[in-house]
């Protein structure tokens, strides 16, 4: 189980550095839950997801790297991501180590937190 839940977020991540709305919302549940970073909270549902990301991405060029998936004892999946997000000129502005919590419903993301580390 945790392989397949591992290859559903690893494809989310690919989606989400190249830019690849559509197939990122494709692992997505409808009902999706999406931590804001950037406002706190949580957007939810597959066009928020699109207009939270499409408005980062007009204003940062963020790129994460999961590290290690890990199941914790609530049947939540926890990834060590590599967190490099530079300005629209390619500037570093943060270069760090966050955790993302994923909640997986009927083989589709359901829910993600940010766990700063």
């Amino acid at each position: 189980m945790i392989q397949m839940h591992q290859d559903l977020l690893a494809k989310a991540y690919a989606a989400f550095n190249t830019r690849n709305i559509d197939a990122a919302l494709a692992v997505m549940h409808p009902d999706i839950e999406w931590a804001n970073l950037m406002q706190g909270g949580h957007v939810h549902g597959h066009e928020a997801v699109r207009d939270y990301w499409t408005h980062q991405w007009s204003i940062i060029n963020p790129h994460v790297e999961p590290k290690k998936f890990q199941l914790d004892e609530t049947g939540q999946i926890a990834v060590d991501v590599h967190l490099v997000v530079r300005d629209l000129d390619g500037n570093v502005m943060e270069d760090r180590m966050v955790q993302h919590i994923y909640i997986i419903k009927d083989d589709l993301i359901q829910r993600m937190d940010i766990k700063e580390s």
